[in-house]
């Protein structure tokens, strides 16, 4: 029952972070990657996607 277990769990953190990524792009957060600031909220909006989708707005919480 080990094994399943983690696969299971590695799968979900991989789901999450294809929606994340797709969130972020869509959201305009994976643009301009040569300035450290648009790194660090590509990177956020990929992790926090669910706050995105409820309207936060990590441009301005970052900046």
């Amino acid at each position: 029952m080990g094994p399943m277990r983690g696969r299971g769990t590695g799968l979900i953190g991989i789901i999450y972070l294809v929606i994340g990524i797709v969130v972020a792009a869509t959201q305009g957060y994976l643009v301009a990657w040569n300035i450290p600031g648009n790194i660090l909220e590509g990177l956020a909006a990929i992790v926090l996607w669910p706050l995105v989708l409820f309207g936060v707005d990590l441009h301005s919480l970052i900046a």
